[in-house]
């Protein structure tokens, strides 16, 4: 399906058409400023789509505006999809959560940890506690990302080659030793820290299937899904379909193109990333969201049993604690007051500290380019954003869908 229409009247759903109309006036300004190209929004509640709201372009530059089957960059949207594979091969047995990766991934064996100095005279230790598989899953191993530009293992990625992208030519097993040659930022289970641990979840994908992500994915999740335009790169019949990649520009922030970055995804990449590789449409996630809101089953396709869906959206943080007395103060894609973190996902722990109308309960994520998904179990309701602006930080989209969402909500 790459066709998104109403299904019920708002009404029926426990919706204010009235109140709904705003998401398409607020962030209809976005576009009129030229702040966005455009954007796709989808509001479902009980398996049934209440509302789509697109305004805007694909690609502002061509002239061709937003469709139901634009190809959009989702970034580290890609993230649930591989804990989604990570846990299928837990159902199969195939490793506990508990697990040392290094059984599988020799290269993290003998992993040291930064204590002080310089990213030229970096002090490290030999680390106490392995990276085991939830360590992975909910961004405590330790690992980090160059791009936060926060402490001194964020500049050795940066000198390995690991910004904002992969070093040119480095598959993922390549890339998955490269990290291991470089000092944790912590002790595994002892922080949060947004990094490449959903990258090296991937790779233990990889290496425990025997197939490439990719393969896995089409395998087991694209395919009994449904999710036919979704992929690691953009095949060139559907390139006319790819929305154009916008950053804002200095000063104004109105949004201008940036091809240098966005064209990566028109061919398939040397690494696979799972934790930013993928495209997809706004009708393949709305079936990925289903499928979560369904606790892992989808028109007959069932991926994963109930109690690990519920397991995978309940908060693993130590203490229950939440991101801001848990987590390093830097960039990630959800904030951190009120929400923890589960099996791939932020889980809102407390709407009041938040600051949020969601629900206690809801599991959420978003990918650099502004896009975002929040799935609200005790309402039975999933809502999707989609556009094309990086970074995610520019505009405070996903707190205003939220309250255009939730006030509309009788």
């Amino acid at each position: 399906m790459t066709e998104l229409t109403v299904e019920a009247d708002p009404a029926e759903l426990g919706f204010d058409p009235g109140r709904l109309a705003r998401i398409d006036h607020r962030l209809g300004r976005y576009v009129d400023e030229g702040l966005l190209p455009g954007w796709l929004a989808v509001v479902t509640r009980h398996g049934r789509i209440a509302h789509v709201a697109r305004r805007g372009y694909r690609d502002v530059e061509a002239g061709l505006p937003v469709a139901d089957d634009t190809r959009w960059r989702i970034f580290s949207m890609t993230k649930p999809v591989t804990s989604v594979a990570a846990m299928m091969l837990f159902e199969r047995g195939e490793f506990a959560l508990t697990d040392s990766i290094h059984h599988w991934l020799p290269e993290y064996a003998d992993m040291r940890v930064f204590v002080k100095g310089s990213s030229t005279q970096p002090v490290t230790v030999p680390a106490t506690e392995p990276i085991r598989v939830w360590h992975l899953l909910t961004h405590t191993a330790g690992l980090t990302y160059g791009f936060h530009y926060a402490h001194p293992v964020d500049a050795l990625y940066r000198e390995a080659g690991f910004d904002s992208s992969v070093p040119p030519g480095k598959d993922l097993a390549a890339c998955s030793e490269l990290w291991a040659d470089l000092p944790l930022v912590f002790e595994p289970g002892t922080e949060w820290n947004y990094s490449v641990a959903s990258d090296v979840l991937g790779r233990l994908v990889e290496v425990v299937s025997g197939q490439p992500l990719d393969e896995f994915f089409a395998e087991y999740i694209l395919g009994p899904l449904g999710m036919t335009g979704t992929g690691f790169h953009v095949d060139p019949a559907d390139h006319d379909r790819l929305a154009a990649l916008y950053v804002p520009e200095p000063g104004t922030r109105r949004a201008v193109r940036n091809d240098a970055f966005g064209d990566a995804i028109r061919q398939r990449p040397d690494c696979l990333q799972g934790g930013a590789g993928l495209a997809s449409t706004a009708a393949d996630y709305h079936r990925f969201t289903q499928f979560l809101l369904r606790r892992g089953e989808l028109d007959g396709a069932r991926l994963l049993s109930p109690r690990t869906v519920g397991l995978m959206t309940r908060n693993h943080l130590p203490g229950d604690a939440d991101l801001e007395r848990f987590g390093r103060p830097l960039f990630a894609e959800m904030p951190f007051d009120g929400h923890g973190f589960g099996l791939g996902f932020s889980v809102l722990r407390d709407p009041v500290k938040a600051r949020t109308l969601s629900s206690a309960g809801e599991f959420a994520w978003g990918g650099a380019a502004s896009t975002a998904f929040w799935v609200d179990p005790a309402e039975q309701l999933t809502v999707l954003l989609f556009t094309q602006l990086l970074p995610s930080s520019t505009h405070p989209l996903r707190e205003q869908l939220r309250q255009l969402v939730y006030q509309a909500l009788l």
